[in-house]
């Protein structure tokens, strides 16, 4: 059946999360006096990705809500497990900041979203909240474009879960199949929507997972610009994958 809607992730697939993590963490240490506590940044941002992915799954298991992870993020990374709630969260406002300046989007999202305008229907699904990610795709220019934005900390599911995913196809009024979702996750994004029943696109920018074995289920593309010719190549927009 004809896709008729694309769901996109937003970090690391429409926005470059890991160039603004970076430089955001290392403008916030700086500022901080706390670079030369860690060896060095490259230590510290490891330290702090380690960290962050420990307790987004904690938060993804329904273990903590949303600011409690975010607070836990910045006394694990910090050592300070004391850390008031005020103190935790007024340290992790300054590093958005820092963050926030170096947010952009990556240079095929705009032409490819303009390719797809009207031949079909665009959505988000995020493992964010609603508050972090609609304030960041306003500041990016892109809002508009998308029908719906939905994300885990307000449905209480998160990807890979596929009730996550079908919760996309509801706010579309789209049965799965008639749906295609774009991540950048071989597992959480790629196999996640595969078994729900989306036609799945796994974009590995980079190579980035150049050592991994693709999981079953999702299309493998490494630019954006591979995206109309996966759903039909019915626009003049595209090119080949660059996969075999």
């Amino acid at each position: 059946m004809t896709i008729k809607a694309v769901v996109w992730d937003v970090d690391d697939t429409l926005f470059d999360y890991t160039t603004a993590d970076r430089e955001g963490m290392r403008a916030h240490l700086l500022a901080e006096e706390l670079l030369g506590r860690y060896g060095s940044a490259e230590e510290a941002l490891a330290l702090w990705r380690q960290v962050t992915d420990a307790q987004w799954s904690r938060f993804a298991a329904g273990e903590v809500d949303y600011a409690t992870q975010r607070r836990d993020r910045t006394r694990v990374f910090l050592d300070r497990p004391r850390l008031t709630d005020t103190e935790a969260d007024d340290w992790f406002d300054r590093y958005l900041a820092h963050y926030e300046a170096a947010w952009s989007l990556f240079p095929d999202v705009v032409p490819v979203l303009d390719a797809l305008a009207t031949s079909h229907r665009h959505a988000v699904l995020s493992n964010s909240s609603l508050t972090v990610q609609d304030r960041k795709l306003r500041v990016l220019g892109v809002h508009g474009r998308f029908e719906a934005i939905l994300c885990a900390a307000e449905l209480g599911v998160a990807k890979p879960s596929a009730g996550a995913f079908l919760a996309a196809c509801e706010a579309l009024s789209l049965d799965p199949h008639q749906v295609a979702y774009v991540g950048d996750h071989p597992e959480i994004d790629g196999r996640g929507a595969a078994d729900a029943g989306l036609l799945s696109v796994w974009i590995d920018r980079g190579g980035a997972y150049a050592t991994v074995d693709p999981p079953a289920g999702p299309r493998r593309i490494a630019s954006l610009a591979e995206l109309p010719s996966v759903l039909g190549g019915h626009t003049r927009f595209g090119a080949p994958s660059t996969f075999g």
